[in-house]
């Protein structure tokens, strides 16, 4: 009878660690902080709007960047992704290298006013071309890799030399890393890191997001470039190539769906995991809490924990400030 009471009293141990809040806290495993998080932001000419898909979302002017650094920083968020919306596009996307477009002004805008913010960039044409996709296309539809590499670098360049600290390619295209890392390199801006889209899957998460940068393509789909989700094996190899051509970061997208590729890419990788929170993922939170049926605070510290248990260093997510806050306040 002793043995079984001195059973039941050691199985008692884990309910005994979860009693107070305290206690909780004393023994988590997995602690989120705003110097996890990375917001995204669509920057555009003219005035700023609202994203209509992405409730709580807008679309900033260049004289809203001085007022966002500086409550992010207040935050102790310490980085901050840009994509831009161009005025123009063109089929060669000259917008996305020129040295005037409206990310390389964003990235001068952040940095003068908060030398301190990480600014990272967005490294893909989709937004600067008519047709929408992720580089050149062919006579026949198809991806020309080695002539749409030759643009992501332009980009990569131009947004280095801008003052960027972190390009961040998202094309899918074929040794894009390598081919940024030499010409970022060969321009003399070696200081420059690297955060690959290195397992970005062809997924129906990322709506909000193609409304929201005016990025859809025009026709097709991007099935062709961008992984297949029922892999994760593929996702290894091609997390391994891109470390493999020089990779600083590698990143997961989207995140929610995908924690399983999250913690086999963790296993392999010896830099930083980032996961990206999709658009999609925003969304359909802010759909449920906006009808009542979640506590959004809550569903969003509980998906933001279990993308960083699952193995990411940081993530890049449009709740980042509202974490913050939440964080702050003790929710978790």
């Amino acid at each position: 009878m002793r043995e079984i009471t001195t059973r039941r009293a050691h199985d008692r141990r884990p309910r005994r660690l979860r009693r107070t809040p305290g206690l909780r806290r004393l023994v988590r495993e997995t602690e989120l902080s705003p110097s996890d998080l990375i917001y995204p932001v669509f920057v555009q000419e003219g005035e700023g709007e609202p994203i209509p898909s992405m409730p709580g979302q807008s679309r900033l002017s260049m004289d809203d960047l001085e007022g966002l650094a500086d409550e992010l920083l207040g935050l102790k968020i310490p980085a901050v992704l840009v994509f831009g919306l161009p005025d123009h596009k063109d089929e060669r996307a000259s917008a996305a290298y020129d040295d005037g477009g409206i990310v390389q002004r964003a990235v001068r805008e952040l940095k003068t006013n908060a030398p301190e913010l990480v600014v990272m960039t967005d490294v893909c044409v989709c937004g600067y071309t008519p047709h929408g996709h992720c580089g050149v296309l062919q006579a026949d539809g198809e991806i020309d890799n080695d002539a749409s590499l030759e643009l992501l670098t332009r980009m990569a360049v131009s947004h280095a030399e801008a003052g960027s600290d972190v390009v961040a390619p998202s094309a899918m295209m074929d040794h894009q890393v390598g081919a940024i890392r030499e010409a970022i390199d060969a321009a003399d801006l070696e200081t420059t890191a690297i955060m690959s889209y290195a397992a970005k899957y062809a997924s129906a998460f990322y709506g909000p997001f193609r409304d929201a940068a005016a990025s859809a393509p025009a026709s097709g789909d991007r099935r062709g470039y961008q992984m297949d989700p029922p892999n994760v094996q593929e996702a290894v190899r091609e997390i391994q190539l891109d470390l493999d051509e020089g990779a600083d970061l590698v990143m997961v997208k989207p995140a929610l769906a995908y924690l399983d590729v999250i913690r086999a890419a963790r296993e392999v990788s010896d830099v930083p995991v980032a996961a990206y929170n999709v658009s999609g993922e925003y969304s359909m939170i802010k759909a449920a809490a906006e009808r009542g049926w979640a506590d959004e605070g809550a569903v969003v510290m509980e998906t933001l924990t279990a993308m960083k248990r699952a193995g990411a260093d940081v993530i890049l997510t449009y709740f980042a400030k509202d974490a913050a806050h939440l964080i702050r306040e003790g929710r978790s």
